[in-house]
Formats: C-alpha cells, structure tokens, sequence
C-alpha cells in the first residue's frame, strides 16, 4: 500500500477512513497499489480518489506494516507537493471525511494506530 503525506501552510491532509481497517479513525490519503502501477502513480491516484486533490510524489518518509487478523498490509508513505490549492480537497471514494489538521494538534485527533509516532519520528511532526 502507499500513503500520501501532504502538508501545506502548517497543516497536515488527513482523511477519515470510510473502511475496515481503521474505519472512522483518521489517517493520511493512501490505499492499495493496484496490480502493474508504478508506485508513484498510485500514490497520485490515491490522492487524487480520496480528496480530489492532486499531487507529486515526492521522497520516501517511511515504511510500516500493519498486520491484523485478515490483512497484512506493507505501508509505503511519501511526501507529495500539492499540485492544486488545499481549499479544493473533497472526500471521495472510500475517504468519508476529509480535514487540514494543524501539525501541533494531528496527536489529539483520532488516528490510525501507530501514525503520530510514525509520522514525530520521521520529523512530519513535532515531537510530543
């Protein structure tokens, strides 16, 4: 899978996930690489799905994996310059909501498990 870490004027694009895993918690955009689909594409493409929003890839943040009872999913997160003005993000496809959370605020919100560490650790945001 891939995720897009996008920030813009001090606030980070998250989305409310509309599905299982993680259903109503909120995590950046992103989901599954589709079969034969460069890494990068995906990466646009997800963004694009989820928030209406398009965006180039950028460097690898990191990775994680995420292993539940019936999934075993290998995350890839990247940073992505926003291509479009952050005010003309839309929630769409399996995103049920989509917000701009303040990086000093994205601890509070109801995350995916394991993102604000993931994402303090790799200098997205500020250590708690």
């Amino acid at each position: 899978c891939v995720g897009a870490v996008v920030v813009a004027e001090g606030r980070l694009l998250l989305v409310r996930r509309g599905r299982p895993p993680g259903e109503g918690l909120w995590s950046v955009p992103g989901g599954r690489v589709e079969a034969g689909e460069r890494i990068a594409d995906a990466v646009a493409r997800e963004l694009a799905e989820e928030t209406g929003l398009r965006g180039r890839c950028g460097e690898l943040v990191g990775w994680v994996e995420r292993i539940g009872p019936a999934h075993h999913f290998v995350i890839l997160d990247f940073r992505v310059e926003l291509l479009d003005p952050p005010g003309a993000a839309v929630a769409g496809d399996d995103a049920a909501e989509v917000a701009w959370a303040p990086l000093a605020e994205v601890r509070s919100w109801a995350l995916v498990e394991g993102l604000a560490d993931f994402l303090a650790d790799r200098g997205v945001l500020p250590p708690a």
